[in-house]
C-alpha cells in the first residue's frame, strides 16, 4: 500500500472505504469467501491512497484466513502505513454454513481522545 500527505492534519474528517467485493480464502477448506470490508478512519499526516488499498485488499483472495484474523490484518496494516488518529475496519461477510460473521476492529492513539473513542465506539457496538 501506498501514502501521502494529509493536506489538512489539523483537522478531525472522516475517511470511508467501501470494498463490496472482497474474496479470502477459508483456512480449513480453501473455499473463497466473500464480504463487504468497510473501513473508516480520522487521518493524521499520512493517508491511504485507493488504488493501492484496492490492489492491498484484492491480494487476500489468494490468502487463506479466518474472517475475524482478515479484519485485523487490514486494521494493523493500515496502523503500520498511515499511524491515523482513529480507525475501525468492519467485515460483513456472507453467510456460509447458515451462519452469517461480521467482525469489528477499531483503534484509537493511545493517550489520546481517540483512545477514548475507540473504546467507546467498541463498547457501543452493535
Amino acid at each position: 500500500m501506498e501514502a501521502f500527505d494529509n493536506k489538512h492534519p489539523e483537522n478531525d474528517y472522516w475517511v470511508r472505504f467501501n470494498c463490496p467485493e472482497f474474496t479470502s480464502l477459508c483456512p480449513i477448506t480453501g473455499q473463497p469467501d466473500f464480504a463487504e470490508i468497510r473501513i473508516s478512519y480520522l487521518p493524521d499526516v499520512k493517508m491511504v491512497e485507493s488504488k493501492s488499498l484496492k490492489l492491498y485488499l484484492f491480494s487476500f483472495r489468494s490468502h487463506g484466513a479466518f474472517h475475524e484474523d482478515c479484519v485485523n490484518i487490514i486494521m494493523k496494516d493500515l496502523i503500520r502505513l498511515m499511524d491515523p488518529k482513529y480507525i475501525e475496519v468492519t467485515g460483513i461477510f456472507t453467510p456460509r454454513g447458515g451462519i452469517s460473521i461480521y467482525p469489528y476492529a477499531n483503534y484509537g492513539r493511545p493517550g489520546t481522545k481517540y483512545e477514548q473513542m475507540a473504546e467507546h465506539r467498541l463498547m457501543n457496538h452493535e
